[in-house]
């Protein structure tokens, strides 16, 4: 059996799961491949992927080109909106999934918003560089936190801010006051919400009904000291309205973990805009959670291998 797994950035695979129980052979790519005839030629004769969440597609025509390919291990929970289940299922591949940990990306999310409103960057790069103080931060006590989204991560995230002293209201499709008062939040119209946070944070999963849910009217409606948060997905963010209303410093700034392409080009206006604060998709990105992927992973593969059932993601 031969297993690649991808878009290993740090090359931390091999150490955090026992792979040498399997009989096979292993290749880990450390580099994301963005070239689909490439990745089509480097997959070549694997029957077994360990796919990093989302960040390396398989679309239909992938798949097609994949006639070795028998079992893709989907990191994460049973949900992976890059990966054509249909098309996989139709040519007999398996497609299985692992645990998740939820609470990093929370916290992530809170190290952003301080991040963001105590201005770090400058104040760390102006350290670096010699220099001290160069700006006035501002703090949260008293401040408005708008949760788009209530679910397991908006909630923590919730919680949080009730510490620091914020009053947190909430809005998704589907949350009821009700809902909203069990985490001692106030369900609010999603306008409401806009207009009235002093942060702004995405907590809400990408599909049909939330992609560019935030765009150039959503934006208009927030203050203009007021900071974007996305730990979610980039998409559910119009990325060229948010570009624009920061140029014109519309709104206050935004602290994204997230982007429509990742990774984020190395031209691209984002990375230019003075303010932003940018990480490259860390949410999930720690040791405990890395260790749970790569844990089940392999024993997804060893269950596949001995004709035992597996954790399959359910096809839409």
């Amino acid at each position: 059996m031969k297993i690649a797994i991808l878009d290993d950035y740090q090359n931390v695979a091999l150490g955090l799961a026992d792979w040498a129980s399997l009989d096979a052979e292993i290749e880990v790519f450390t580099e994301h491949i963005r070239d689909r005839d490439e990745l089509a030629s480097r997959l070549a004769g694997f029957e077994v992927v360990v796919a990093m969440r989302e960040r390396t597609p398989f679309p239909a025509e992938l798949l097609e080109r994949l006639p070795d390919l028998r079992l893709i291990v989907s990191t994460g929970g049973p949900r992976n909106p890059s990966i054509d289940l249909r098309t996989a299922a139709e040519r007999g591949i398996v497609v299985s999934h692992t645990g998740y940990l939820p609470h990093p990306a929370a916290e992530l999310t809170w190290a952003l918003i301080l991040a963001a409103v105590r201005g770090l960057p400058a104040e760390e790069r102006s350290v670096r560089e010699g220099g001290w103080q160069v700006g006035v931060g501002t703090g949260l006590h008293g401040r408005t936190l708008g949760l788009l989204g209530l679910g397991r991560l908006g909630a923590k995230v919730a919680r949080v801010g009730q510490a620091f002293g914020m009053r947190t209201i909430a809005w998704s499709q589907n949350l009821t006051p009700e809902k909203a008062a069990e985490h001692d939040v106030t369900a609010v119209p999603k306008e409401e919400l806009l207009r009235e946070s002093d942060i702004v944070t995405v907590h809400l999963v990408l599909s049909r009904r939330t992609r560019g849910l935030v765009g150039a009217a959503e934006l208009a409606l927030m203050k203009p000291d007021a900071w974007l948060v996305n730990t979610s997905r980039g998409p559910i963010v119009d990325q060229d309205a948010l570009v624009e209303a920061l140029r014109e410093r519309r709104i206050g700034g935004a602290a994204l973990d997230v982007f429509d392409q990742e990774p984020l080009p190395a031209e691209h206006p984002l990375r230019s805009l003075p303010n932003t604060v940018l990480t490259p998709h860390i949410g999930y990105v720690t040791r405990e959670v890395y260790e749970v992927f790569y844990r089940d992973a392999v024993e997804d593969i060893a269950a596949y291998q001995a004709g035992e059932p597996i954790r399959v993601m359910p096809v839409p």
